[in-house]
């Protein structure tokens, strides 16, 4: 077994160095410079080798999920809370009346009232993206919400959107339903725009994000099936480690529009008669469609150490591969699957008794739960102190397919995050099919300690395609030292700085600044204890700059939020200044160039591009409020 300090090690940000040739080396005898040789190649093996291996820290995400999922802390307040958050199909999807029958043979139905689904499904904010009301129409709903869920994600992240541009950043999305796109083409042929490919190929749900947020690193979109965004996240880590970007954005998408895919998972018998996805219990019949997406914002380890990162998790490992020739096309392989942990393990340098935690795909099959159960258990069960927890997100939000990979990666770093892991719901009696007994292995049925303890806190997450492409990453708990400023930084921590503190706050429009004002009311009111420089640090650093503007100096939390409390009621409270800018600045400013705080407070309202350098930790608040209207075609 690593041991703790071994582990931590290979952690670090140190990062080996090839050996220089001393000043005198021409003088060596023809052994010794070849031995110097030989060790220079070594070290330069050894930096590659580290490179290849180097953790990706996890600075920042964005989600939604079904029961009103909307932020991370949403997600984990239906995890902890063991909600359910299956409910009928909606009306504006397809009539239940007209396509569903309890008969699994009857022509043309699906046998499931049930899904887990998302609101907004028409609406998008598209001035904000600068998307013109006409190519709006035609966007699939998978892409926009891309664009909001990753913008989300960058601010979760405490990083400037607008600071990104020209940036070497990747965008790495799965994505595989095209229900958008079979709505626009049941039209007549008269009706299709210039904008039906471009608002709809999947190559375009990464390439949009790139080219709205002015990225230039690669933009990929993958379609694996159900493993499609796990995938994604192993590309970009890939492509972290190779350097072909410095920053990048990972997840997938799924939208549900149109009834003819669960028609046809009906048929092949893969759905749930009874509504819910029943992970390794007996009665487990099938899964329950879902929507869902999500984003994480990933960097390079010693990046995000050195940039003074928050790290919420850092990824070890990660590995993919094929069934190959199994029992059928999409008849998940066990075989293929121990071969996926024993990569990923060897990938990420852990040993099978460190992982306590696996997130599984567990769609509740009868058929796949015991292959993927047995395979865990042939990997990873030996020389076990412990238990090894195994859970399922999609007992509480159905299977976001897609998306589906990302879902569990992000539960999983919020398990670390708050030290417990959630329970799984629907499971009543384990699957008889499953060798409980033979193996250390269980099923939490309610909230489970996972605390830190002297070796790292090692967590697996897999997806299966029934493309058979199969995913799985390795992540593990922040190392100690995450969150710490960059040693070699002069600038000022803000939290050395002394009263008053400057807040600022910006929106697209007048509407969205005053829904800005109250999301950071609200906030205060729960959040009591949080560090005032921090949150003026996040503010002002952490968000993009907008034309309508307020800027707030504030001695207190309090005080602060008293102001808010004002100025949502109509009134500017002393200290307090207001502007909108009406001309581009086609230059930024230094903080440190004005005299005081009340000088920079007016010359931002007034429109100043400020490049803010104090120094401070950043923190989770609240995200923009998008200003969405109805763009789309219902349904025929």
């Amino acid at each position: 077994m690593v041991e703790s300090n071994q582990f931590l090690a290979a952690l670090s940000p140190t990062e080996p160095r090839a050996m220089e040739p001393s000043a005198n080396s021409a003088a060596l005898s023809p052994t010794k410079r070849a031995l110097l040789a030989l060790q220079q190649l070594q070290a330069k093996l050894d930096a590659l080798e580290a490179a290849q291996q180097e953790p990706i820290a996890i600075v920042g995400m964005g989600c939604r999920f079904p029961g009103h999922v909307e932020t991370p802390a949403d997600f984990w307040q239906l995890l902890q809370t063991q909600q359910d958050a299956i409910t009928e199909v909606p009306n504006d999807r397809w009539d239940l009346g007209k396509y569903y029958h309890p008969d699994p043979d009857h022509p043309g139905t699906m046998f499931s009232r049930c899904g887990g689904f998302l609101p907004h499904l028409l609406e998008f904010d598209a001035a904000f993206f600068r998307i013109a009301p006409r190519e709006a129409v035609s966007l699939d709903p998978q892409q926009r919400l891309l664009l909001e869920v990753s913008w989300e994600a960058l601010e979760h992240a405490g990083l400037a959107a607008d600071r990104l541009v020209g940036s070497n950043t990747g965008v790495f999305v799965g994505i595989c339903s095209i229900d958008y796109w079979q709505r626009l083409l049941n039209r007549h042929p008269s009706e299709i725009d210039a904008y039906l490919t471009t608002g709809n190929t999947h190559s375009l749900a990464a390439g949009r994000i790139s080219y709205v947020f002015g990225f230039t690193g690669p933009s990929l979109a993958l379609d694996t099936a159900c493993s499609s965004s796990l995938v994604a996240v192993h590309t970009a880590c890939q492509s972290l480690r190779q350097r072909e970007c410095d920053l990048a954005l990972a997840g997938g998408v799924n939208r549900i529009l149109e009834p003819a895919s669960s028609i046809n998972f009906a048929k092949a018998r893969m759905m749930s008669i009874s509504g819910r996805c029943r992970s390794f219990d007996a009665a487990a019949d099938g899964f329950v469609r879902a929507e869902g997406a999500g984003i994480v914002v990933l960097k390079r380890w010693r990046d995000a150490v050195r940039d003074g990162d928050r790290v919420w998790a850092v990824i070890l490992g990660s590995a993919v591969n094929h069934d190959g020739r199994a029992g059928g096309l999409t008849v998940p392989n066990g075989s293929a699957q121990q071969a996926l942990l024993r990569q990923a393990l060897q990938q990420s340098r852990v040993q099978p008794a460190q992982v306590s935690y696996i997130e599984t795909h567990g769609t509740g099959t009868p058929l796949g739960d015991p292959i993927e159960v047995n395979a865990i258990g042939a990997v990873l069960a030996d020389s076990r102190p412990q238990p090894l927890y195994l859970g399922a997100v999609k007992t509480n939000i159905g299977h976001t397919e897609a998306a589906a990979g990302i879902a569990g990666l992000i539960k999983t770093v919020l398990a670390l995050q708050v030290e417990a892991i959630p329970a799984n719901l629907h499971f009543q009696t384990p699957n008889p099919q499953i060798s409980w007994a033979e193996l250390p292995v269980q099923v939490p049925t309610q909230l489970v300690p996972w605390t830190q303890g002297t070796m790292p806190r090692i967590a697996g997450i897999s997806a299966f395609g029934f493309s058979g492409t199969n995913a799985h990453v390795i992540m593990a708990d922040r190392p100690p030292d995450s969150n710490s400023v960059s040693p070699d930084s002069s600038r000022q921590s803000a939290e050395l700085a002394n009263p008053p503190y400057l807040f600022t706050l910006s929106a697209r429009t007048e509407t969205a600044l005053q829904q800005l004002v109250e999301r950071y009311r609200q906030y205060l009111q729960t959040h009591s204890s949080i560090s005032l420089a921090d949150l003026c640090y996040t503010a002002n650093q952490g968000r993009a700059q907008f034309n309508h503007r307020l800027a707030i100096l504030a001695d207190s939390l309090p005080d602060l939020q008293q102001k808010l409390a004002q100025i949502g009621t109509g009134s500017l409270p002393s200290s307090v200044f207001q502007g909108r800018v009406t001309q581009p600045v086609l230059s930024s400013t230094d903080d440190t160039a004005f005299p005081d705080l009340q000088s920079l407070a007016q010359h931002y309202v007034a429109g100043a591009c400020i490049n803010w350098t104090a120094r401070g930790q950043t923190v989770v608040l609240p995200t923009y409020p998008f200003q969405r209207q109805h763009y789309g075609i219902e349904p025929t």
